[in-house]
């Protein structure tokens, strides 16, 4: 399971970086990598994934410094945090930044 405090430290010391995959979502839902470390750095876990193939994984979910929404699925690769998609929680999947539909 990926702890809050392995996140954080990883962002604040730039340990992490972003799939092909969660870099062409980020553009896609326009975030930039400054609203990405924000909310590694001062997001929660709202929740939790098993190995999936791809190792275990959670969803981190924050607000950018201009309050947009954020989720960002991350996971552990070696040492390193790897963002592995990022997107701006919406309808029909989210009814808040918080909770799914």
């Amino acid at each position: 399971m990926l702890k809050a405090e392995w996140i954080k430290e990883k962002a604040g010391k730039g340990d992490w970086y972003v799939s092909r995959h969660g870099d062409d979502e980020r553009q896609k839902d326009g975030i930039s990598i400054d609203e990405i470390e924000t909310v590694l750095s001062g997001g929660i876990i709202l929740e939790q994934y098993a190995d999936t193939g791809r190792g275990e994984s959670c969803l981190v979910g924050g607000f950018s410094t201009a309050g947009k929404p954020i989720h960002v699925v991350c996971g552990r690769r070696g040492g390193s945090l790897v963002v592995i998609t990022v997107y701006v929680p919406k309808p029909p999947k989210f009814k808040n930044p918080w909770e799914r539909s």
